[in-house]
């Protein structure tokens, strides 16, 4: 599983990264590897993973390569104004490198919980 999410220590993404967190033995019992991406570099997912006590890792894509192959590097709108950024969003991939399920716009409360139900009926 590789999670986009735009930027470390904000709110929607510190909600987002505890839940992973909390439930990350969960994912493991399943056989799911979590994966986060987002364009902040790797001395602040090494702070965010710290503080947070997340023991998947967190990719640093400052170049906001992987993002654009994924789709998820975007315009976005917020408060009126328009600017680039992350468009939050999970991919669900197999073991081939498949991807079997897409959750755009993803909400951060309850992300984590809607995946591993997810999963679990998809088995």
């Amino acid at each position: 599983m590789i999670y986009f999410y735009p930027k470390d220590f904000t709110p929607g993404c510190t909600t987002e990264a505890d839940e992973f967190a909390k439930d990350y033995k969960k994912f493991q019992k399943e056989g799911i590897e979590v994966i986060g991406v987002s364009p902040d570099d790797v001395d602040s997912h090494k702070k965010f993973c710290d503080k947070m006590g997340i023991q998947f890792p967190l990719l640093a894509d400052v170049e906001k390569d992987i993002s654009q192959k994924f789709g998820v590097w975007g315009k976005k709108k917020f408060m009126g104004r328009e600017y680039m950024g992350v468009m939050r969003s999970t991919f669900l991939v197999d073991d081939k490198g498949k991807i079997f399920k897409i959750y755009p716009k993803v909400k951060p409360a309850g992300h984590s919980k809607q995946v591993l139900e997810d999963f679990s009926n998809l088995n």
